[in-house]
């Protein structure tokens, strides 16, 4: 038996990682257009929701005394802005396959923007707004940290014969949201962790995530030139889809919340961080980077 300690804290900094799209089908999970488009979901999400984080942690930082956090908010914001770049390109590439994903995202857009964005207000409602932010993303980064822990054991996709590349995509950016999961807690404590804020934020952003991710999955169902709104989103989809192992339970993410809320939570305590580690150090889009740069170099 291994002596071994599980490692409990990591270095949090951004990767060099390089995706090649051009043999991605449409449908990446074959046969499958509802499991392919509500993991797509993520994509539509992700660019914008992430370059925001990132936005509301760049208006914490001063704020933050103690340097070790300092350090890893800043890796996490670097994290943070490549995931936005990667998926990104997973939107151009729906694109040129004929599915435009442009009027959901401009919805995503200004949800962040607009109504989670800056707006003019004296220091104090200021404050409690930066410190609403904070708690929101907080709640937001636990979710991504549940599905990171899910994504990198969903061996039903690799069963069902998904797409490698986009399940390096997901796998890579899964494994780095399990590796920071405790960053944005962490930075929402130090400034204020008020359980009342904790508790609210924590069912805004539930009702929130469901609602985006049902609209957005009809959305692409709509719109995709091969199922041409033949099919629609429903909960007997999802269900069958979830006992086969290609989506997460309905259980997993009703159980995330009450993890959360319980008054000794710590993100260290979800999530399995050496299983992302080894993930990050194996993945093929690192490898894909440094095959690159030495061919261009």
């Amino acid at each position: 038996m291994s002596n071994k300690l599980a490692p409990t804290t990591a270095d949090i900094r951004p990767r060099r990682v390089r995706f090649s799209w051009e043999e991605t089908p449409l449908h990446w999970v074959p046969g499958d257009p509802f499991s392919t488009h509500l993991i797509n979901v993520l994509h539509l999400l992700l660019p914008a929701g992430e370059r925001w984080f990132v936005h509301v942690f760049k208006q914490a930082l001063p704020h933050v005394t103690d340097e070790e956090l300092k350090r890893q908010v800043k890796g996490f914001m670097g994290q943070e802005g490549t995931h936005a770049v990667a998926h990104q390109r997973v939107l151009e590439h729906m694109k040129e396959q004929g599915l435009d994903p442009a009027p959901y995202v401009a919805n995503v857009e200004w949800l962040f923007e607009r109504l989670l964005g800056d707006h003019t207000l004296p220091p104090v409602a200021a404050r409690y707004w930066l410190m609403e932010r904070l708690a929101i993303i907080a709640a937001i980064e636990h979710y991504t940290a549940v599905l990171g822990q899910w994504i990198l054991g969903a061996e039903a996709l690799d069963r069902a014969g998904a797409d490698p590349v986009m399940l390096d995509l997901l796998r890579w950016h899964g494994a780095e949201e399990v590796e920071h999961r405790s960053v944005a807690f962490d930075l929402f404590t130090h400034l204020d962790g008020g359980y009342p804020r904790r508790v609210r934020t924590m069912a805004l952003t539930g009702v929130a995530l469901v609602w985006l991710i049902r609209r957005g999955a009809a959305f692409l169902l709509a719109h995709d030139p091969l199922v041409r709104g033949r099919l629609r989103v429903k909960w007997t989809h999802f269900f069958h889809r979830a006992h086969q192992g290609r989506v997460p339970t309905l259980r997993s993410l009703a159980l995330a919340a009450p993890r959360y809320l319980r008054p000794g939570f710590h993100p260290s305590q979800e999530g399995d961080l050496q299983q992302a580690l080894d993930y990050i150090a194996r993945s093929p889009a690192h490898a894909e980077f440094e095959g690159h740069r030495r061919t261009s170099g």
